[in-house]
C-alpha cells in the first residue's frame, strides 16, 4: 500500500502534562480513517502537530514524502484542514472567503474562479455564494469550511470534530460530503461521536490519554462486536453446571426477569447445543437471542483496559 502519511513517535508536552506519547501511524491513499477519543485523549492537538499548526516535542510527520519540519511549504501544500472552529470570516461572502482562501493556497489567478466553483459544487454550495457566511446555518458554515480545506485539491483533508453542533439533518448530510470526498482524497476524520467511525470510515483508530490504544479497519471492529453471549429463558431451567457442561460454554449469570446469559467462546457457538439440550431435558426453552456489543461497549472496553493496565503498573 502506498503510505500518504506516516507519523513516527510523535510527542507533545506542555510543561509536565503529556498530551501526546509516541505515536505512531500511517494512512494509505484514498482511506477515510477515523480518529476516535474521548474529550481530552489529544485528538486535537494531534490534527495541530499534523498540519503544522503546533510544533511536536518529539517525532516525526512526513506529508506524501515530505517532512513536515524540514519542508513544510510542500508538505502543508498536501493538505486540507478544518480545525474543530471553522477559521470562518463571517462579514465576507461564500465567494469572497472562498476566493481569499484560493489565494492563500497560491492558486493562480486564471484557475481561482473555477477552483471556487469546483470546491462550491462538491460542498452543496452553488445557491449560497453571494450570502454572508455570518448568515447562513451552522450546517452551511461546516461546509464553507470544508470547503476552504478542499479547494487546493489536497492529497490529504483533515477534518477536526466536523459534526459538533449540528441537527441530525445536517449531520447526515455532512458525513455524505465526507464519504464523497473520500472518493478522491484521504480523510482523516477526529472525532468522539462512536457512529460517525462506523458511518464512513474505512478504519478506526482509538486513542486515549494520548496514547494509540486500538486501530483496525471497520470490518475488524464489527466482528470484535459481533455476539459472544447468549440470552436464554426456559420455563425449567436446570441448574447452572448443566450448562456449563455444554461445549463452547464458559460462563452462566443470572439476567433480568428470569433470563441467564450464557457466555461463549465465539469459536464454538453452543446454540445448537443448547436446543437439543433443552428438548432432551425438558427445560422448555421459549427464547434464545444473540447478543451484540454495541460500539460504545466495545470503546469503554478498550479505554478501561488500558486504564486498568497503567494502574497495576503503578502498583
Amino acid at each position: 500500500m502506498n503510505s500518504l502519511l506516516q507519523v513516527d513517535q510523535l510527542s507533545r508536552y506542555f510543561g509536565p502534562i503529556r498530551a501526546v506519547a509516541d505515536l505512531s501511524f500511517t494512512v494509505t491513499r484514498g482511506e477515510i480513517l477515523g480518529f476516535l477519543g474521548p474529550n481530552g485523549a489529544g485528538k486535537s492537538t494531534t490534527m495541530k502537530m499534523m498540519t503544522g499548526n503546533l510544533a511536536p516535542s518529539a517525532g516525526q510527520v512526513k506529508i506524501n514524502g515530505f517532512d513536515l519540519l524540514d519542508q513544510p511549504r510542500q508538505a502543508k501544500a498536501q493538505i486540507g484542514y478544518l480545525p474543530e472552529q471553522p477559521p470562518l470570516y463571517r462579514e465576507l461572502t461564500v465567494d469572497e472567503y472562498l476566493a481569499y482562501s484560493a489565494r492563500l493556497n497560491r492558486i493562480e489567478r486564471g484557475r481561482l474562479k473555477a477552483a471556487v466553483n469546483t470546491a462550491k459544487e462538491r460542498c452543496g454550495l452553488t445557491g449560497v455564494g453571494r450570502r454572508l457566511i455570518g448568515n447562513l446555518s451552522k450546517g452551511f458554515q461546516q461546509r464553507v469550511g470544508i470547503a476552504q480545506a478542499i479547494i487546493h485539491m489536497p492529497e490529504l483533508v483533515i477534518l477536526d470534530e466536523p459534526t459538533v453542533g449540528l441537527d441530525p439533518i445536517q449531520i447526515r448530510e455532512i458525513r455524505s460530503l465526507i464519504r464523497e470526498l473520500g472518493q478522491e482524497h484521504s480523510v482523516i476524520l477526529s472525532t468522539h461521536i462512536l457512529p460517525e467511525v462506523q458511518a464512513v470510515c474505512d478504519r478506526v483508530q482509538i486513542i486515549d490519554k494520548g496514547e494509540l490504544v486500538y486501530s483496525d479497519t471497520i470490518d475488524g471492529l464489527d466482528r470484535r462486536m459481533q455476539s459472544s453471549s447468549l440470552l436464554l429463558a426456559m420455563h425449567n431451567p436446570p441448574a447452572e453446571q448443566e450448562l456449563l457442561a455444554i461445549t463452547g460454554v464458559t460462563a452462566v449469570e443470572p439476567a433480568s426477569s428470569g433470563y441467564m446469559r450464557i457466555h461463549f467462546d465465539p469459536q464454538n457457538n453452543p446454540a445448537q447445543q443448547l436446543v437439543e439440550a433443552s428438548v432432551a431435558a425438558g427445560w422448555a426453552l421459549y427464547e434464545l437471542t444473540p447478543e451484540r456489543m454495541s460500539l460504545e461497549q466495545v470503546f469503554v472496553d478498550i479505554t478501561c483496559s488500558e486504564h486498568v493496565v497503567e494502574q497495576q503498573e503503578v502498583s
